[in-house]
């Protein structure tokens, strides 16, 4: 009895400390498996940690070149916006020089006129030089200079009123009058160059002794000469005294000229009439250059003239220095 009851405990002691190694083992195992999990897992850790850090760090060098392009970018917009800035302000500069250079231009033109519309009656002249600047400012079609093209439609249509008389022209007609003078043939030289013998027959015609008597004949005639004066004789003038009948005669052209311009119809009037009479007396009345003469003088003093002072364009002239004023001011 005693043998079987000391083998029992000790089995049981076997038991126990299979059962510790066992779970020694296990807890060994797990410890193991534990460690190697932790491991694994503070590798991933660090793998990432490592991942995360290059990434911090491309993403840092991706921000500064970020920064860097956004400076670059602010940079070249600062310069973009300091050069429309700087372009915006010439063509300011450009405009409004543009504009100061073409009211001066128009000024210019304006007073011209006006000098000529004073001094000469040109009034074609002063509606051309208005319709210029009329021109000029309708094609750059801008508000403000509205006032200044009203100014200038008055004084074209008070121009356009006046009644059509071309005055250079009718100048110039009696320029050409004065550049023809010395073409002009005297009545006396007419005269003396159509008195003459009637034409003779060829030699070839004649015999030798008619011939010779024809001859003979044609100079016993210009020895004498009768003819019948049915009208007053022109005078027979001295080479000396048909030179200043020349000149008098272009005086009284010019002074015709002069009055023309000054707008002095007496004087106008009475240098035309006394240029016809002296046509009439002294010059040849059959020759073509003294008939065109005689028509352009009728002509002449038949033009209906108006010697009233013509209007004066100083509505336009105000207003193109008025406007030049205030864009001074304003500039300044």
């Amino acid at each position: 009895m005693d043998a079987p009851e000391r083998k029992t405990p000790n089995a049981w002691r076997i038991a126990v400390a299979v059962l510790a190694l066992v779970a020694l083992a296990a807890s060994t195992w797990a410890w193991l498996d534990a460690r190697s999990r932790i491991g694994a897992t503070q590798d991933e850790l660090a793998r990432r940690l490592r991942d995360i850090e290059t990434d911090a760090r491309e993403a840092r060098a991706l921000a500064r070149q970020a920064q860097e392009s956004m400076r670059e970018v602010q940079g070249k917009l600062a310069d973009a916006q300091s050069q429309q800035a700087a372009l915006e302000a010439l063509y300011q500069e450009l405009s409004r020089n543009r504009d100061e250079w073409q009211l001066a231009e128009i000024e210019q033109v304006l007073a011209i006129a006006a000098q000529q519309l004073q001094l000469s009656g040109n009034v074609r002249a002063a509606l051309l030089a208005l319709q210029l600047a009329e021109s000029r400012l309708s094609r750059t079609d801008r508000p403000q200079f509205l006032a200044l093209r009203r100014a200038l439609a008055r004084d074209i249509e008070r121009l356009k009123a006046l009644p059509a008389v071309d005055l250079p022209a009718m100048s110039r007609q009696l320029d050409a009058l004065v550049a023809g003078v010395d073409a002009l043939p005297l009545a006396f030289d007419g005269r003396v160059e159509r008195v003459g013998e009637k034409p003779r027959q060829p030699a070839a015609q004649q015999g030798a002794v008619a011939h010779m008597a024809a001859e003979l004949w044609g100079e016993l005639r210009q020895l004498v000469i009768v003819r019948r004066v049915d009208s007053p004789e022109p005078p027979l003038l001295a080479p000396t005294q048909a030179y200043f009948l020349r000149e008098n005669l272009r005086l009284r052209l010019l002074s015709a000229r002069l009055g023309l311009l000054a707008r002095n119809q007496g004087v106008y009037q009475e240098d035309l009439r006394a240029a016809q009479q002296w046509l009439q007396r002294y010059f040849d009345p059959r020759a073509r250059a003294t008939q065109a003469a005689q028509a352009q003088l009728r002509q002449l003093q038949a033009a209906t003239l108006n010697f009233e002072p013509p209007p004066s364009i100083s509505d336009s002239l105000e207003a193109v220095r008025g406007f030049k004023s205030r864009r001074e001011r304003s500039s300044g």
